[in-house]
Protein backbone atom coordinates (compact mmCIF):
# COMPACT_ATOMS: atom_id res chain seq x y z
CA UNK A 1 0.00 0.00 0.00
CA UNK A 2 1.24 3.48 -0.81
CA UNK A 3 2.49 5.46 2.15
CA UNK A 4 2.99 9.20 2.26
CA UNK A 5 5.48 10.90 4.55
CA UNK A 6 5.55 14.66 4.86
CA UNK A 7 8.46 16.62 6.26
CA UNK A 8 10.01 20.06 6.31
CA UNK A 9 7.65 21.93 8.58
CA UNK A 10 8.69 24.08 11.49
CA UNK A 11 8.46 27.44 13.15
CA UNK A 12 9.13 30.42 10.93
CA UNK A 13 8.68 34.15 11.29
CA UNK A 14 6.19 36.05 9.15
CA UNK A 15 7.69 36.70 5.75
CA UNK A 16 9.85 33.62 5.96
CA UNK A 17 10.03 30.56 3.76
CA UNK A 18 9.83 26.81 4.11
CA UNK A 19 10.03 23.91 1.71
CA UNK A 20 7.88 20.91 2.45
CA UNK A 21 8.63 17.46 1.09
CA UNK A 22 6.38 14.50 0.42
CA UNK A 23 7.88 11.05 0.02
CA UNK A 24 5.63 8.44 -1.57
CA UNK A 25 6.31 4.73 -1.54
CA UNK A 26 5.15 2.55 -4.38
CA UNK A 27 5.12 2.95 -8.13
CA UNK A 28 1.91 4.89 -8.65
CA UNK A 29 3.31 8.31 -7.83
CA UNK A 30 4.35 9.35 -11.31
CA UNK A 31 1.02 8.51 -12.93
CA UNK A 32 -1.12 10.44 -10.48
CA UNK A 33 -1.73 14.03 -9.70
CA UNK A 34 -0.83 15.12 -6.23
CA UNK A 35 -1.88 17.89 -3.93
CA UNK A 36 -0.84 19.67 -0.78
CA UNK A 37 -3.56 20.14 1.80
CA UNK A 38 -3.59 21.93 5.10
CA UNK A 39 -5.72 21.86 8.19
CA UNK A 40 -5.69 24.66 10.69
CA UNK A 41 -7.09 24.20 14.21
CA UNK A 42 -10.87 24.16 14.15
CA UNK A 43 -11.03 24.24 10.36
CA UNK A 44 -11.60 21.70 7.64
CA UNK A 45 -8.75 20.34 5.58
CA UNK A 46 -8.34 22.36 2.40
CA UNK A 47 -6.45 21.84 -0.83
CA UNK A 48 -3.91 24.62 -1.33
CA UNK A 49 -1.91 23.42 -4.33
CA UNK A 50 -2.03 20.63 -6.87
CA UNK A 51 -0.02 19.34 -9.78
CA UNK A 52 -1.14 16.82 -12.35
CA UNK A 53 0.97 13.98 -13.65
CA UNK A 54 1.60 16.19 -16.68
CA UNK A 55 2.77 19.14 -14.59
CA UNK A 56 -0.26 21.42 -14.65
CA UNK A 57 -0.42 23.41 -11.43
CA UNK A 58 -3.33 24.96 -9.57
CA UNK A 59 -3.35 27.02 -6.40
CA UNK A 60 -5.86 28.25 -3.92
CA UNK A 61 -6.30 32.00 -4.10
CA UNK A 62 -4.93 32.35 -0.59
CA UNK A 63 -1.50 31.04 -1.60
CA UNK A 64 -1.27 32.03 -5.24
CA UNK A 65 1.94 33.85 -5.99
CA UNK A 66 3.55 32.70 -2.73
CA UNK A 67 3.55 28.90 -2.91
CA UNK A 68 4.99 26.71 -5.64
CA UNK A 69 4.25 23.02 -6.01
CA UNK A 70 6.58 20.75 -7.92
CA UNK A 71 7.46 17.11 -8.16
CA UNK A 72 10.32 14.76 -8.98
CA UNK A 73 8.77 11.61 -10.41
CA UNK A 74 12.11 9.82 -10.59
CA UNK A 75 12.41 10.11 -6.82
CA UNK A 76 8.68 9.71 -6.00
CA UNK A 77 8.87 13.07 -4.26
CA UNK A 78 6.61 16.07 -4.12
CA UNK A 79 7.48 19.50 -2.80
CA UNK A 80 5.82 22.70 -1.73
CA UNK A 81 7.93 25.84 -1.66
CA UNK A 82 6.26 28.38 0.60
CA UNK A 83 7.38 31.99 0.59
CA UNK A 84 6.11 35.15 2.26
CA UNK A 85 4.48 33.13 4.98
CA UNK A 86 1.86 34.70 7.19
CA UNK A 87 0.30 33.55 10.48
CA UNK A 88 -2.75 32.50 8.45
CA UNK A 89 -0.60 29.78 6.86
CA UNK A 90 -0.20 28.08 10.22
CA UNK A 91 -1.57 24.55 9.88
CA UNK A 92 -0.67 20.91 9.56
CA UNK A 93 0.25 20.26 5.94
CA UNK A 94 -0.45 16.96 4.19
CA UNK A 95 0.13 15.57 0.73
CA UNK A 96 -2.07 13.13 -1.11
CA UNK A 97 -3.14 12.19 -4.58
CA UNK A 98 -5.78 13.94 -6.64
CA UNK A 99 -8.61 13.59 -7.45
CA UNK A 100 -10.07 12.58 -4.11
CA UNK A 101 -11.11 9.11 -5.24
CA UNK A 102 -7.43 8.29 -5.76
CA UNK A 103 -6.39 9.27 -2.26
CA UNK A 104 -4.56 6.85 -0.02
CA UNK A 105 -4.47 6.86 3.78
CA UNK A 106 -3.24 10.21 5.07
CA UNK A 107 0.23 10.56 6.50
CA UNK A 108 1.02 12.23 9.78
CA UNK A 109 1.44 15.62 8.18
CA UNK A 110 4.00 18.27 9.02
CA UNK A 111 3.30 21.23 11.28
CA UNK A 112 3.93 24.72 9.96
CA UNK A 113 3.79 27.52 12.49
CA UNK A 114 4.23 31.12 11.40
CA UNK A 115 4.77 33.37 14.37
CA UNK A 116 7.03 36.14 15.57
Amino acid sequence: QVQLVESGGGLVQPGGSLRLSCAASGSIFSVNGMGWYRQAPGKQRELVASITSGGTRNYADSVKGRFTIYRDNAKNMGYLQMNSLTPEDTAVYYCNFIPSWKQVPWGQGTQVTVSS
